[in-house]
């Protein structure tokens, strides 16, 4: 039972009324307390009082009681731009900037408009494409083998969600199809894909995938690694969506079938806006994994924050603060982590409130 702020009853008798109603409850709140606050002690004291924040000389970090946020202060352009030339990271804050920017605007209800979100989706990926690859402009052309870090995650993730929720949609209506054969061949694919980890599909995309297609003939490896993650991602996404179709009263088809209504207009209109907003939270959940499953390219050679965090550590000079680093990247998988989960909560709240 959480306390209610805007309750009538003060928080002191709240407090005794929940934690402190019994000896037994009493003492476990007590020993509880006190190991909360040696927790947080030692977390202050090792993270903040006896901290080193920034010094070039990893000789003092050495010389230092507490974490060596140093290593990050020294090391964060490599960790967060991975292979990329070092004289262009420029070009990849500039690209954060604008893929950071879009997203926000495409999340605000008030631009929800396709007058407004293609164009400016279509510069924004024109603008990233033109800053990322190079060779016109004047900019040096950078392959995608050298591209990395926060940028690349931040790719991959965005490619999985607009190329997988779109499948997912489709794979749930094909599952409750009433063609068998439309039925039949969504029900295959989504438990084959289901059935094998996401390690087995990025190495089918990257070794095995280029021996199907003809001689000449070379489908970029980001592009070949994206899809799979995407296509994994679709199928238990394609679960969590027809989990909301299922859950739709059969008299909202019959109420649609009274207005002569195709079934298109049906899905379209009625049906398939509520089984999302029903499943709101479960999507939320799978594409909060989906960021945090990109990670998993290092098994392929691709240098995502997670993968150049771990090469930088291989420098002996700073090798003993992985767990500083680590922390780091922690940190910024928890931000947008959190910032998804945040912004899922205040479309409920819209939906609630009718505003969408």
């Amino acid at each position: 039972m959480q306390f209610d702020p805007n309750a009538k009853v003060p928080f002191a008798k709240w407090v005794q009324k929940h934690l402190f109603t019994s000896l037994w409850q009493s003492l476990m709140t007590l020993v509880v307390a006190a190991l909360l606050l040696r927790f947080a002690w030692f977390v202050l004291k090792w993270g903040v009082i006896d901290a080193v924040f920034y010094t070039p000389d990893p000789d003092v970090c050495r010389a230092a009681a507490g974490a060596c946020w140093a290593v990050i202060v020294e090391k964060h352009r490599p960790m967060l731009f991975g292979l990329y030339p070092y004289d262009e990271h420029w070009r990849l804050v500039i690209m954060m900037v604008v893929y950071l920017s879009t997203i926000v605007a495409s999340l605000m209800p008030k631009l929800w408009n396709f007058k407004i979100l293609i164009p400016l989706w279509i510069l924004s990926v024109t603008s990233i494409g033109i800053l990322m690859f190079g060779g016109v402009l004047g900019l040096v052309y950078v392959p995608t083998s050298e591209w990395g870090g926060l940028p690349l995650t931040m790719i991959l993730f965005s490619g999985t969600v607009l190329i997988g929720m779109p499948v997912a949609v489709v794979l749930a209506l094909g599952r409750r199809s009433p063609m068998p054969v439309a039925r039949g061949v969504s029900v295959v694919f989504i438990e084959a894909l289901r059935g094998v980890p996401l390690i087995t599909i990025l190495f089918v995309a990257v070794n095995v995938f280029p021996l199907f297609l003809p001689a000449g003939v070379e489908v970029n490896k980001l592009l070949r690694i994206t899809v799979g993650i995407a296509i994994f991602f679709a199928c238990y996404q394609a679960e969590v969506i027809r989990g909301g179709l299922q859950a739709i009263p059969t008299g909202q088809y019959e109420a649609a079938a009274s207005l002569n209504m195709s079934y298109w207009q049906t899905t379209r209109k009625i049906i398939l806006p509520q089984a999302l907003r029903i499943s709101l939270p479960a999507i939320t959940n799978h594409i909060i994994a989906a960021m945090k499953n990109t990670s998993f390219v290092i098994i392929i050679g691709l240098f995502d924050i997670l993968t150049a965090t771990t090469a930088v550590m291989q420098d002996p000079l700073w090798r003993r603060y992985y767990i500083e680093a680590y922390l780091f990247v922690a940190a910024v998988y928890l931000f947008f982590g959190y910032a998804l989960s945040l912004y899922a909560r205040q479309v409920e709240k819209w939906i609630n409130s009718g505003r969408i």
